[in-house]
């Protein structure tokens, strides 16, 4: 990576193009310019770069956490206790559950921001940022098992309709789309909360289908193993580098190259995997039904 260029190339203050990201072909590492520093008034501060490799958590859809990170400027370490998605309108910064529109919505510029204790370092100064590269692999290989499974739960789900539905990237009825509550990705795996509720089943799912469980799971994992064992590559497609340019997960399964739209980080190749596997639970919640999946990857030794 090149060293950090001393002198102002980068006009300093609120930016009026989005970050620049260069976490989705997996850098760990970057050399940006400080553009902008803004006290968030609890003894810490926002620090938005011109470009950063930090994976931040966007409060929409918080799926993948926050990169673990550290800024390293004129010889002194600055760590993000923090990253989040923000937005610039007018003149004013909006970050996490503070911005009222979705990343990529017309008349915003979309930044990473990076939360510091303290004042952080000064606008114009030239910084490196450092991710933990072992903590990003974890939660890459756990956002790729999350997307796998989903894929293998629609599979063993797709006779459970009586209504044509919206299809996921392998063509069977999208059950993940169509009932997800929550989804949480963690250090090799995932936690993905369903509801099956009035909805859902006027949407046409026949609910029955999951009474078997168990035999739901073991269709899953047999899919899981299949597509473990073809070892098959995986890749980030990107129509730009700003944080709010769409990007795409792309795996090429045995039957088809998936595509499925995200803006996370992911495992390079379904080899380094040993294992995917699912677990089923179910619970009665407030008149409906709750399905949570929990998804694990275990890594090739």
């Amino acid at each position: 990576m090149p060293e950090p260029d001393d002198t102002l190339s980068t006009p300093t203050g609120l930016p009026d193009v989005d970050t620049v990201v260069t976490y989705p072909q997996g850098a760990t590492s970057s050399a940006g310019r400080v553009l902008h520093v803004e006290d968030l008034g609890d003894g810490r501060s926002a620090v938005l770069l011109d470009v950063t490799c930090v994976h931040p958590v966007t409060a929409a859809w918080p799926d993948q956490p926050a990169d673990r990170a550290v800024l390293e400027a004129a010889g002194t370490a600055f760590p993000v206790v923090d990253a989040v998605v923000g937005g610039i309108q007018d003149g004013r910064l909006l970050l996490g559950s503070d911005l009222p529109v979705r990343i990529g919505t017309e008349g915003w510029v979309f930044v990473v921001v990076h939360i510091v204790e303290g004042a952080g370092p000064a606008a114009g100064t030239a910084v490196r940022a450092i991710v933990d590269a072992d903590h990003r692999a974890a939660l890459s290989a756990g956002h790729t098992v999350c997307h796998l499974a989903s894929l293998a739960l629609n599979a063993a789900l797709a006779g459970a309709w009586s209504k044509d539905v919206l299809p996921d990237a392998l063509a069977n009825p999208n059950f993940d789309a169509l009932a997800i509550e929550t989804s949480r990705i963690h250090p090799g795996g995932s936690v993905d909360v369903y509801r099956i509720g009035k909805s859902l089943r006027r949407k046409g799912f026949v609910a029955t289908a999951l009474d078997d469980l168990d035999g739901v799971a073991s269709h899953t994992n047999m899919l899981l193993a299949e597509w473990v064992a073809a070892g098959a590559a995986v890749r980030i497609e990107r129509e730009g580098d700003g944080l709010s340019s769409r990007r795409a997960w792309v795996c090429e399964l045995p039957a088809a190259t998936v595509h499925i739209p995200c803006g996370g980080t992911h495992a390079s190749h379904l080899g380094e995997f040993s294992s995917v596997t699912v677990a089923l639970e179910a619970r009665d919640v407030e008149g409906a039904r709750e399905i949570t999946m929990t998804t694990t990857g275990r890594p090739a030794r």
